[in-house]
């Protein structure tokens, strides 16, 4: 499984957001000055976040972005399934109840797919936005920074 830019700037910008809207909204663009990330790019990942409820904007003068819930309670699967959708790698037909796969209740493969599946779903689910934050806090107070990422790309 290979995530897009999405995935990965998306989560980078979420986690500069949990860092710096605890006290005030946060602009696009300091996000995007922030992880180096094109503020265009930026406003149409956070498009999407926000359509799934993970982050909410306030207008006018102050104004910008902020979680919609507490770190605590976003999954970084949350945040890969908003950006990217479906993350399971193997796509299986015999997986699915209603299969359409003629040689399912024989196939003894399709149990590794789903572990797979299963394994990544269950990896991103208990990794929580908070605790991102709190190592990259603790990365920065190393770096004299907040850091989100070492992969510009």
């Amino acid at each position: 499984m290979k995530l897009s830019t999405k995935g990965r700037y998306g989560l980078r910008a979420l986690i500069d957001l949990a860092v710096y809207c605890e006290n005030e909204t946060v602009s696009i663009a300091s996000i995007a000055a922030r992880q180096n990330i094109s503020e265009s790019y930026l406003e149409q990942l956070i498009a999407k976040l926000r359509k799934a409820g993970l982050v909410t904007s306030v207008r006018g003068a102050g104004g910008g972005y902020k979680l919609a819930k507490p770190a605590e309670e976003i999954s970084v699967g949350d945040i890969l399934r908003a950006l990217e959708g479906n993350l399971d790698p193997v796509e299986c037909p015999g997986l699915k109840e209603e299969s359409t796969c003629d040689g399912s209740e024989f196939c003894v493969t399709k149990y590794v797919w789903q572990r797979i599946n299963d394994s990544i779903n269950q990896t991103v689910d208990e990794i929580s936005l908070s605790t991102l934050v709190d190592e990259s806090r603790s990365v920065g107070n190393k770096a004299g920074s907040v850091v989100s990422s070492c992969c510009t790309n």
